[in-house]
């Protein structure tokens, strides 16, 4: 079917205590094998994309990739912008078929976040799509952007409570104790601030810095409103190990089909993994059915 917009997703998602898993794409293989993933499991997806991998390919090839692997797809498909502090590539990818789009305007203070934030909510409604906003400054590496440890600030219940009343998000992201990347001790996760978030914003959160968090701790930010988990970090490693660990293993097959399986065949699992940890299993066709229900 048509890919859909994130917003009723996440409202379902959240309603229904599961996550729906979002993974950030590399080409047509990794964009594929997610929504196969998906489709094996009856479960929805979000297939998100850097400002970076749009830059290195371009908006027709992605959206081409997306369209080609959703529109005869049983389950729910979503193609979302992650992290885009552009707002021209944020209205271009509105433009191009994305159906939700991200401002990240974190580093700012509330008042100019919240504006630049404001601009975003009417492209948004312009072209009908989903919209997610950042709030407080969740530490890590994500594509060219870095905030230590000691830059990292986090999310203020109340202020979380004014930015999303002022902008009906489809998702809302914020700083809870989460790092983009790998993590280098054990992490700290804030899960009565994420329980005082939800509890007061009524926003489907969007828990950046998956890779690394052990099952207990997405069990318990999925228990308290957590409604989309970002997996971006731990997918760079298989998608380039499974390929290298492919050749190490049968050194003489140069057959390129072969070893592009192989990492797909990686890559699947990978998805298929963690969509079923997050609660999406068997989910896709009954959000489907419940939308149409209501049209």
């Amino acid at each position: 079917m048509p890919m859909v917009n994130m917003k009723p997703l996440l409202r379902d998602a959240m309603e229904k205590h599961y996550a729906v898993a979002a993974f950030n794409l590399v080409d047509y293989g990794t964009t594929k094998a997610m929504v196969q993933a998906a489709e094996e499991l009856n479960a929805p997806v979000i297939c998100q994309t850097s400002a970076k991998t749009i830059k290195y390919w371009s908006h027709k090839e992605i959206v081409s990739w997306v369209r080609t692997a959703a529109e005869d797809s049983p389950v729910p498909v979503v193609l979302h912008l992650d992290h885009c502090k552009d707002i021209e590539m944020i209205e271009a990818c509105a433009k191009a078929g994305w159906t939700s789009i991200m401002i990240d305007a974190s580093e700012y203070p509330f008042e100019q976040n919240l504006e630049m934030s404001k601009r975003v909510r009417d492209i948004a409604e312009k072209y009908n799509v989903g919209m997610e906003a950042e709030l407080g400054q969740i530490m890590g590496v994500e594509d060219d952007m870095v905030v230590d440890e000691a830059d990292s600030v986090l999310t203020d219940p109340e202020d979380a409570k004014r930015f999303c009343e002022a902008l009906d998000l489809s998702a809302f992201a914020c700083a809870v104790g989460t790092a983009h990347g790998f993590y280098k001790g054990e992490p700290v996760v804030d899960f009565d601030r994420i329980a005082a978030i939800n509890s007061l914003t009524k926003t489907p959160m969007a828990l950046h810095g998956g890779t690394g968090l052990s099952d207990e701790t997405f069990a318990k930010a999925i228990a308290r409103g957590a409604a989309k988990v970002n997996i971006s970090t731990n997918l760079k490693h298989v998608f380039v190990e499974s390929f290298v660990n492919y050749h190490k293993e049968k050194p003489t097959d140069f057959e390129p089909l072969r070893v592009i399986d192989a990492q797909y065949q990686a890559c699947k699992s990978l998805f298929a993994g963690f969509i079923e940890k997050f609660g999406g299993k068997d989910r896709g066709s009954a959000f489907l059915a419940s939308i149409k229900e209501a049209a």
